[in-house]
């Protein structure tokens, strides 16, 4: 399975707080040179890499003297404001010494449960992406309260790697993977190098939650691979100390321990679409277009669509019908039905035209539809 890893070409790489904070003595810059350098390669070597970074608390706890991870929702805020104005900046630093730009981008769970505003963030990650750009994402620790906060950056880093549809999730970590007993009281316990990420048996091994800086633990991270296996991700979790870890992941070595999904990528989408089923709407088409859509696997274009029906708003399931009002797919469609109609039986093309501005230049994306 390992060539998975290597032959990855999206990653999203989480590195954890006790790392970036050298366990809390505040940032450490020389250690995030290291991983600097060794990102820059990967995107040299065509990898798309998107960065979650924790961080922000335990360097703000660190600038203000604070020796103990507050429970208080507002002094966490204010020591991830105090933070993350020096986090950012050591990352942006550290990366322009490499000629490689870089962008902040701060989220909230309401982000990603909300579908307007989890479709805005995937267009602009996908964008800053396709810039050759690389997003340093972290929560939004400023706003969140008890009720929205994820929890711990690892859930973030797979909810990130299913908004992206990365290939790889890379957790580096302060220890060198998951082990079949906890190595810190039991000299005789084996890293466990690859698995399934939904092998119940890895629950019984993933030991306690928590530590003095962070919010995850191993648990936290074994739950974050099951999320990332949901669109068809692999996982790998490991040290982040080993030495040049993300160029000898690359390389193809056998580090860390490898979570594979049950499903890869594409077949975990359409495994998603299949069991979606509410609709919203739906859109006639031409028979150009249900031939494209039949025969070419193509997406649908606005060119092809006669008619809308339904309320239906962006990101929400339509069914796809013929000129014979039969059944021909359905799929999550970029555009809201005012928007639709606006659109409909026009080139892409002239989309900025009508509506003064282009989210899309598909209707519904082949990757967001199934045929029935």
């Amino acid at each position: 399975m390992r060539d998975k890893v290597s032959g990855a070409r999206r990653w999203v790489v989480k590195i954890g707080s006790a790392l970036l904070t050298a366990d809390g003595r505040g940032l450490d810059q020389d250690a995030m040179a290291v991983w600097v350098d060794q990102m820059v390669a990967l995107r040299q070597a065509g990898v798309e890499l998107v960065l979650v970074s924790s961080g922000a608390v335990a360097a703000g706890m660190s600038r203000l003297g604070w020796t103990v991870r507050p429970k208080a929702v507002h002094e966490l805020q204010a020591a991830a404001a105090v933070g993350q104005m020096g986090l950012i900046r050591a990352w942006e630093a550290s990366f322009g010494r490499c000629d490689q730009q870089t962008a902040q981008v701060l989220v909230t769970h309401d982000d990603l449960s909300d579908r307007k505003r989890y479709l805005n963030a995937r267009s602009t990650l996908r964008t800053l992406i396709d810039l050759g750009v690389v997003p340093v994402i972290n929560e939004n620790d400023t706003v969140v309260t008890d009720e929205i906060r994820f929890g711990d950056n690892d859930t973030l880093a797979a909810l990130v790697a299913n908004l992206v549809e990365a290939d790889l999730l890379v957790i580096l970590t302060d220890r060198d993977g998951m082990f079949d007993a906890d190595p810190r009281s039991n000299p005789d316990a084996n890293l466990i190098s690859e698995a399934r990420a939904d092998d119940p048996a890895l629950d019984a091994v993933a030991g306690a939650t928590g530590g003095a800086l962070g919010r995850g633990g191993m648990q936290t991270k074994l739950r974050a691979a099951r999320l990332a296996a949901r669109s068809g991700a692999h996982t790998v979790i490991i040290g982040g100390r080993i030495e040049q870890v993300l160029a000898r992941l690359k390389a193809g070595e056998q580090l860390g321990t490898l979570l594979a999904p049950e499903r890869s990528r594409h077949a975990a989408r359409k495994q998603w679409l299949a069991g979606h089923l509410q609709t919203r709407g739906s859109v006639t088409l031409d028979a150009g277009a249900v031939h494209a859509l039949k025969q070419g696997n193509r997406s649908l274009l606005p060119v092809g669509v006669k008619a809308a029906q339904g309320g239906f708003r962006r990101g929400e399931m339509v069914v796809c019908v013929g000129p014979d009002g039969r059944e021909i797919a359905r799929g999550l469609v970029n555009y809201s039905a005012a928007e639709t109609q606006r659109i409909l039986g026009h080139a892409s093309d002239e989309i900025e035209k009508l509506l003064g501005y282009v989210d899309e230049p598909e209707l519904i994306h082949r990757d967001n539809m199934i045929l029935v």
